[in-house]
């Protein structure tokens, strides 16, 4: 019988294999290390937004509606000291009597003229959302509109006061 070398390599690689095996029940840790921690920020860099420039006809609209509210200011502002007077005249009269009708058609008029203020900002909302949504420039749109917000918040805050007297 010759030996053969092979047949008894193959056993002894087995049982030298079954000692790397364990029976331990304890494995180990798959929680983060410390090495494999980012250290440090880092900031995203916000890309800047270039938006084309809003057509001819925009900005051409949005100076138009600029006047509008500022002719509607102007009328506005020159009614409001004969407004004031007729309220006064009417503060403490009672509901429906003569000077308590002046005071409302004046206050009316006031109301009027703001409303077309309010009619040009409303456009003006309008071209800031069309130009939002088509990608153009916004820029000259939104300080229409924060100049226009203004007349119109101080006009409203007079009505208030003028209303608040008749009441």
């Amino acid at each position: 019988m010759r030996f053969n070398p092979t047949a008894l390599t193959l056993p002894a690689l087995a049982l030298l294999l079954t000692a790397c095996a364990s029976a331990s029940s304890a494995y180990p840790s798959l929680a983060i290390r410390d090495a494999e921690r980012a250290t440090g920020t880092m900031t995203p860099v916000t890309p800047a937004v270039i938006r084309p420039a809003a057509p001819a006809g925009v900005l051409g609209r949005v100076d138009q509606l600029e006047a509008e509210a500022a002719i509607a200011d102007k009328a506005f502002t020159a009614a409001t000291p004969a407004a004031r007077r007729v309220v006064g005249a009417a503060s403490g009269q009672d509901v429906g009597s003569e000077n308590w009708s002046v005071a409302q058609v004046a206050v009316a008029g006031l109301e009027a003229e703001r409303a077309k203020a309010v009619t040009a900002l409303a456009d003006l909302d309008r071209l800031y959302v069309d130009a939002g949504v088509e990608g153009t420039e916004i820029d000259r749109i939104a300080a229409a509109r924060e100049g226009v917000t203004a007349l119109v918040e101080r006009q409203n805050a007079v009505l208030e006061e003028l209303s608040g007297s008749l009441r």
